[in-house]
């Protein structure tokens, strides 16, 4: 039994988990729906033709973000170069452009008459010759393969980097006596070390691969995603779009099972005893050339290569910048974050701070499980969301005779700060809860004793504490709300735009120069709450 002081620290949470869990309900419920004739001729005929487009898709981009981000982590963690300094923070920086907008970049620079046209032109303008013909193309399967894996590697670099410095010397010295050279050290030792850190980055990967809409409708690549948002858009038919996201679903559990699995046998801490940190090797010479060059290219294609498109753009088209209409998406595009994030960083201190007091297993339980919902897509948890207030709003026009309430959740920003709550809630629980665990119980006993009140213990102790895990919780909401692209575009209420649908908007209209406005400002924004919480994600590495 509780006590009742401990009453309210249980059914809160309670409730706020069992709010999250919402989309998987309504995904399992889906399956008692009827569903119309779509299902069975997509079933018969293109269903095959998604799937596998998603399977090659995602296998070019695991293998690209694993040659990448595994690449940089070494180079940059065991040597020294020219530049190694500065591309250990600089290489995250591809973190802020999202798939989309890379997309846009790529098509532009790539396409017939685009800048690489341009920029053959302006160098060999005396040769008579179609630059065309020799420009290659990246559209379709190609250009999402490259879109995403440049924009998603940083997954793989930033964790494998933090488990290749904690590696000891000691273990690396021990190799080399046995007569390892580099590379043999690197596969024989390193890659087994490391391997737990490698699957968690690469599930985190292919779980943003599989729930892409942006990139692969841009680039017109018909993924299993696309059949999901087709159901719904094109045919009306919500339960087919749902049984479907159910077996997507399914897919990106297992990496969702894999990485919390794998991360849970990594140990990211400093060994007490016996721990030697890593002696870089300082490189000259061809070597030091070679790597360089490496990172260079990563970080140019990763990070320059797009933000110098928007800059071309904006510079050849200035009439495109309209004041008062980027003010007001500016305007909208903050207000969703700060608000969003505020109450997901309130509500998480709420949750943590609960189950602290309580220590109750099955509110532990619960909580653990609703954190699943950062492994829905955007898109299934816009289309989720739709079914939910549609099927309540049926339920109390029919059994209590209300008006149709559906008009207040579809189309406005509350269904909007609704569902990135649900899609972001695990990044946030997780975020505190980690800072939590390093505060010992007896800190409140301590604080009681001295005749610390509940909420004094909080304010003076707890937030003190925990305040560097809520900038780096807050700043990484606030960069994947600002990227977050189909949620925002389905339940965004008429003619309300953020920076991420506005230049999708532009880029579907076919109007690709107007779109460099709204990117590069998204890029500006993202950007900045990257290096703002820099020391935070690059602590001690």
């Amino acid at each position: 039994m509780f006590k009742k002081k401990n009453k309210f620290w249980f059914f809160i949470p309670f409730l706020i988990s069992l709010l999250v869990l919402i989309p998987i309900i309504i995904i399992i419920s889906s399956f008692f729906l009827n569903t119309s004739e779509y299902k069975a001729f997509l079933t018969k005929t293109y269903l095959f033709y998604y799937v596998s487009n998603s399977f090659i898709l995602l296998t070019g981009v695991l293998f690209l973000t694993s040659l990448f981000g595994i690449g940089c982590a070494y180079f940059t963690t065991f040597y020294k170069f020219p530049g190694s300094s500065f591309f250990s923070w600089a290489l995250i920086m591809g973190f802020g452009i999202p798939g989309y907008i890379y997309a846009y970049s790529l098509n532009a620079f790539f396409s017939n008459y685009g800048l690489g046209y341009e920029i053959l032109n302006f160098f060999f303008y005396n040769i008579n010759y179609n630059y065309n013909e020799i420009i290659p193309k990246v559209f379709g399967m190609k250009g999402g393969i490259i879109s995403l894996s440049f924009s998603l590697y940083v997954y793989v670099y930033l964790i494998v980097k933090i488990t290749f410095n904690y590696q000891s010397q000691n273990m690396i010295d021990s190799a080399k006596s046995l007569g390892f050279g580099p590379l043999k050290i690197f596969l024989k030792v390193l890659i087994p070390a490391a391997r737990p850190a490698i699957i968690v980055g690469l599930s985190l990967v292919a779980m943003e691969v599989l729930s892409d809409f942006g990139t692969v409708s841009f680039f017109g690549i018909n993924t299993f995603t696309m059949a999901i948002y087709d159901s719904w858009m094109t045919y009306d038919d919500l339960a087919t779009a749902n049984q479907f996201s159910f077996c997507l679903i399914l897919i990106i559990f297992l990496f969702f099972i894999i990485e919390n699995y794998s991360r849970k046998n990594s140990k990211f801490h400093i060994p007490s005893k016996g721990y030697k940190s890593i002696n870089k090797t300082k490189l000259v010479g061809i070597k030091a050339i070679g790597i360089t060059s490496f990172c260079f290219i990563i970080f140019f294609c990763s990070f320059i290569f797009p933000v110098t498109q928007m800059v071309y753009w904006i510079i050849k088209f200035p009439k495109l910048f309209v004041l008062n209409e980027f003010i007001e998406v500016l305007f909208n595009t903050l207000f969703l974050v700060f608000l969003s994030t505020s109450i997901l960083i309130f509500c998480s201190l709420i949750i943590n701070y609960g189950i602290r007091k309580t220590n109750n297993k099955f509110l532990i339980f619960f909580t653990t499980l609703s954190l699943s919902g950062y492994a829905i897509p955007g898109i299934i948890m816009a289309v989720t969301l739709l079914t939910f207030f549609s099927q309540l709003s049926q339920i109390l026009e029919s059994v209590f005779n209300l008006i149709n309430i559906k008009s207040i959740f579809i189309g406005t920003t509350f269904a909007l700060f609704l569902s990135y709550f649900i899609r972001f809630f695990s990044l946030a629980i997780n975020g505190v809860r980690s800072g939590y665990e390093k505060l010992n119980r007896s800190m409140d006993d301590s604080a009681a004793m001295i005749g610390f009140s509940k909420f004094k213990t909080f304010k003076n102790i707890h937030l003190y504490f925990l305040k560097n895990n809520l900038i780096l919780v807050g700043v990484l909401i606030a960069i994947d709300i600002i990227k977050e692209l189909p949620m925002t575009l389905i339940l965004r209420p008429y003619n309300f735009e953020t920076f991420a649908t506005k230049s999708y908007y532009f880029a579907s209209q076919d109007l690709i120069e107007s779109s460099a406005i709204p990117s590069l400002s998204l890029i500006f924004i993202t950007c900045f709450c990257i290096i703002l919480s820099r020391r935070f994600i690059l602590k001690g590495i």
